[in-house]
């Protein structure tokens, strides 16, 4: 115990004392280190012993650390000093529900409630030990106090949902999967890849049964139900903000939660950092092993590389490929885990609705003059698999595959003289945020073009302008890269080659005969007429060249050697769950 204070000099320097150490406690929890605010929380229990604010703010800690037996003989002495204190109430809940003691829990948050109506988090968390002890009816009754009080709290609308469903009333999935057919664009196309494309088709049978019924046989219908796009969303927060401009609440879920999983986010600084912490009452699958991630952007890439040599980082993506292969060679602190990326090329794509490109041989000469070899070793650092130098003959169904182009610009100004078209002067344009493979390529490009005729001037755009320029359909030439969610040769030429002119068909590129051949793979039922399908698919994209394929790339992510367990997914997002850090 401290020693007895003397005068008013001791008490004030004691009471500045406990409030510093108070203040860094305060500090340290919200910012998730519970260890130090355990440090600063005693610190100012040493410096005035005895302040109820700071017995309950220990306690919190405590049981945040996993030590909730040791929070609660705090809270009581918190108790006997402020019989009325609704904040010490909540804990003491929290913390007898951590040690399973849901009924003494529900028994805390009531007295709360009782000295307080309608204190939100009381009732949140009644409703969550009242859902422990199968109690659903009164927990939604809590629930539907706390999404009237406080209606943009996401966790509350959740847990809401999740409770509706136990009572066996969901409709979740049937509004989401009637949501991404209604919105059109990219949902509504991407929804008929799988062949998902009436309402009707969609029942909710019952609070564990959802049907679909398939209207043709599509082999995409079932893996195009796994895509994230139909995501199930809680279709009660959706409409309570939905607008008669917007009525499947798109514009609010652009910045809002309304789904679920085995993180929950803790806090969210667009552009800067997402924090997520652990959900740990997730139920579809084993529960994670780190409890706390914090996702930053950084835009510089070279910031990046710093940051993970110096071990302020666990794992980064999207580092230029020079840097990935000087990781992958030096055996030392960092990893570099690498998977091609399926049904994915980056290529150089030619608009074909007008002039120079809407000409054939113009195209091909293009082709011919490419500098793959140099463009594959100094833009993309051998880091995936070169599509040029194939035989050019399709023998076998599969996509991508190497074309027969490859540097020759002999016969590249020869089919510009048959082209007819004189001397050119365009635009090559790319995403700023693929510079550090697109810009090295368009400068080899732009030198390589300017040798039978071609002048480019090199276009940047902004990469949060990206999408839109390319839903333009204006832009004469460009570097892009696009990746088929699903891996099969049809759905990607659906996307990118269709006459349908979806987003990704950055060609602009119209082809009946395409159409039919992409229509009729989809749907063959024999595989020798599939085979052949494919392969003619292949090689007219081939001999009309609308877009050259450059490389295959591959998902590269580096990480300390302490992280293990990265899970490759065909949307190349990260996936924390299976992450462990030793």
């Amino acid at each position: 115990m401290p020693p007895p204070l003397q005068n008013p000099i001791d008490i004030d320097c004691a009471r500045a004392s406990a409030r510093a150490h108070f203040v860094d406690g305060v500090q340290a929890f919200e910012s998730g280190d519970w260890v130090a605010a355990e440090v600063a929380f005693r610190a100012s229990m040493h410096a005035l012993p005895g302040r109820p604010s700071t017995l309950m703010n220990l306690a919190a800690t405590l049981t945040r650390l996993g030590r909730p037996a040791d929070a609660l003989p705090l809270l009581d002495e918190a108790l006997a000093a402020e019989p009325g204190s609704t904040q010490a109430l909540c804990h003491r809940g929290a913390a007898l529900g951590a040690l399973g003691r849901a009924d003494a829990a529900v028994q805390s948050y009531s007295q709360a409630l009782t000295l307080q109506p309608g204190l939100v988090p009381a009732l949140f968390q009644r409703a969550v030990q009242l859902n422990l002890l199968g109690r659903p009816a009164q927990a939604l009754a809590d629930l539907a106090q706390v999404t009237t009080l406080k209606p943009q709290d996401g966790e509350a609308w959740f847990h809401h949902a999740q409770t509706l469903h136990a009572l066996g009333r969901n409709g979740d999935a049937l509004q989401s999967y009637d949501r991404a057919l209604a919105m059109g664009g990219f949902p509504t196309f991407q929804m008929k890849a799988g062949s998902l494309e009436d309402p009707a088709q969609f029942k909710a049978v019952d609070a564990h049964t959802f049907y679909v019924k398939f209207i043709r046989k599509d082999k995409l219908s079932m893996p195009d139900m796994a895509v994230p796009v139909a995501s199930v969303y809680n279709s009660t927060l959706a409409k309570k903000n939905a607008t008669e401009k917007d009525p499947w609440a798109a514009e609010w879920l652009k910045t809002n939660e309304a789904g679920g999983g085995a993180y929950k986010v803790a806090s969210w600084k667009p552009g800067q950092e997402i924090v997520y912490e652990r959900f740990d009452e997730w139920k579809s699958g084993p529960m994670p092993k780190i409890k706390r991630i914090i996702q930053r952007d950084v835009p510089s890439a070279g910031n990046r590389r710093a940051l993970l040599q110096k071990g302020d980082i666990d794992i980064t993506y999207n580092l230029p490929p020079k840097d990935f292969s000087d990781f992958a060679g030096d055996k030392g602190t960092l990893k570099v885990a690498s998977m091609p990326i399926e049904n994915s090329v980056f290529y150089l794509g030619m608009n074909t609705a007008k002039a120079p490109f809407n000409n054939v041989k113009v195209r091909q000469a293009v082709a011919w003059a490419l500098p793959y070899d140099r463009m594959h070793e100094s833009a993309f650092y051998q880091r995936g698999a070169k599509q040029s130098g194939g035989t050019g003959d399709i023998k076998t169904p599969v996509w991508p595959q190497p074309h027969g182009f490859k540097t020759d610009l002999v016969k590249a100004r020869q089919l510009m003289a048959e082209s007819g078209v004189g001397p050119i002067e365009t635009a090559l344009s790319f995403d700023l945020g693929s510079a550090t493979v697109s810009e090295p390529a368009a400068i080899l490009i732009q030198e390589a073009l300017a040798q039978i005729g071609i002048k480019l001037t090199i276009n940047k755009v902004p990469g949060a302008n990206w999408r839109a320029a390319l839903l333009k359909k204006d832009m004469s030439m460009i570097i892009n890269r696009f990746g088929g969610w699903l891996n099969y040769p049809e759905y990607f030429f659906f996307w990118c080659y269709h006459g349908q002119n979806a987003v990704f068909n950055t060609m602009s590129y119209q082809n009946p005969v395409m159409d039919k051949l992409i229509t009729n793979a989809r749907f063959a039922e024999s595989k020798p007429l599939y085979d052949g399908m494919v392969k003619d698919m292949v090689k007219l994209a081939y001999d009309e060249v609308p877009r050259i394929p450059l490389v295959q790339p591959v998902q590269d992510v580096a990480m300390q050697n302490n992280i293990s367990g990265y899970t490759y997914w065909f949307h190349l997002e990260p996936d924390y769950r299976q992450l462990v850090k030793a």
